[in-house]
C-alpha cells in the first residue's frame, strides 16, 4: 500500500515546482542585454516616470526572451528531436543549403517559426558529429515567409548520426532578428537535446530529414525544443495528417 505524503512535504514539493517554472535560467548572452535595458529604464524614469514604466516592462520582456529552461529529451536511438520552440510552419521537400556540400536532392524540410515570445535557445536534433558549418549573409524578410529559407541570413549545420544518416539544421534570421549565434565546431560530437545556439529576436529553424524518413509532426503543431519528436528513423509510419480541434 502506498504511503500517504505528509501535507507539509506535498506543499513544499508544489512550491518548488512552481518556483522552478517561474525562476527559469537565463542564457548567458541575455544578461548583457538585460543590463542595457535596465540602464535605459533608469534614464527614462529620470526623464519622465511613465516612460520608466515602459522601460521596466521592456526589461522584464528582455529577461523573459533569453530564458533557457531545462528540457527532458527522449534518448532512444533513431529519434529526431525538435531543435526549436515554436509552430511547425511548413513541411515540404527542399534542397539543403548549397554551402553544406550535401547532394542537391530534395529532402523533407520541417520549418519551425519562433515568435518573440518563444524560447530562442536552439538544440541538437540527434546524437552525432558535426560534418560542416556554413554561414551565408542575406536579407531579413519575415521568417514566416517561404522566401526566408532562400534569401535570409542563415547559419547551417550538417550532421551525421551514429548510424550514418545525415541531417541539416539551419538557423534563419527573421524580420527583427539581427544576430545568429552558433556555439559548435566542425568534427564536434553532439547529443540530441544539447544546446548549440541562439537567435535573437524572432526567427526560424529548418530541419532537413534523411531521404525516405517521414515526419511525425504536422503543420500548425507546437514544437518544444529538446522534447518534441520530429521523426523516428526506425519507424515505417507514413507522414501524419492533422486537423484543428
Amino acid at each position: 500500500m502506498r504511503a500517504a505524503r505528509h501535507p507539509a512535504v506535498t506543499a513544499s514539493h508544489r512550491t518548488f515546482s512552481l518556483l522552478d517554472r517561474i525562476l527559469v535560467p537565463i542564457h548567458r548572452e541575455g544578461w548583457r542585454f538585460a543590463g542595457l535595458f535596465a540602464i535605459a529604464t533608469l534614464l527614462l524614469w529620470w526623464l519622465w516616470s511613465p516612460l520608466g514604466w515602459v522601460g521596466l516592462v521592456a526589461t522584464l520582456w528582455c529577461i523573459y526572451f533569453f530564458r533557457d529552461p531545462p528540457r527532458v529529451t527522449p534518448i532512444r536511438a533513431g529519434l529526431v528531436i525538435a531543435p526549436a520552440d515554436g509552430v511547425v510552419q511548413a513541411i515540404e521537400p527542399a534542397v539543403p543549403p548549397a554551402e553544406l556540400g550535401m547532394p542537391a536532392l530534395p529532402l523533407i524540410r520541417i520549418s519551425v517559426f519562433m515568435n518573440v515570445f518563444d524560447v530562442h535557445v536552439n538544440r541538437m536534433p540527434v546524437d552525432g558529429t558535426v560534418l560542416s558549418l556554413g554561414y551565408r549573409p542575406g536579407k531579413f524578410f519575415n521568417a514566416s515567409l517561404d522566401k526566408a529559407s532562400e534569401f535570409n541570413e542563415r547559419q547551417s549545420v550538417r550532421l551525421r548520426s551514429a548510424d550514418g544518416h545525415e541531417f541539416a539544421v539551419v538557423q534563419i534570421a527573421g524580420l527583427v532578428a539581427r544576430r545568429i549565434r552558433c556555439d559548435i565546431e566542425t568534427n564536434q560530437a553532439v547529443r540530441a537535446g544539447e544546446r548549440f545556439g541562439l537567435i535573437r529576436f524572432g526567427s526560424r529553424v529548418d530541419v532537413y530529414l534523411p531521404e525516405g524518413i517521414a515526419p511525425l509532426v504536422v503543420v500548425g503543431q507546437r514544437s518544444v525544443a529538446g522534447e518534441t519528436v520530429f521523426a523516428d528513423l526506425q519507424s515505417a509510419e507514413p507522414m501524419r495528417r492533422g486537423e484543428m480541434r
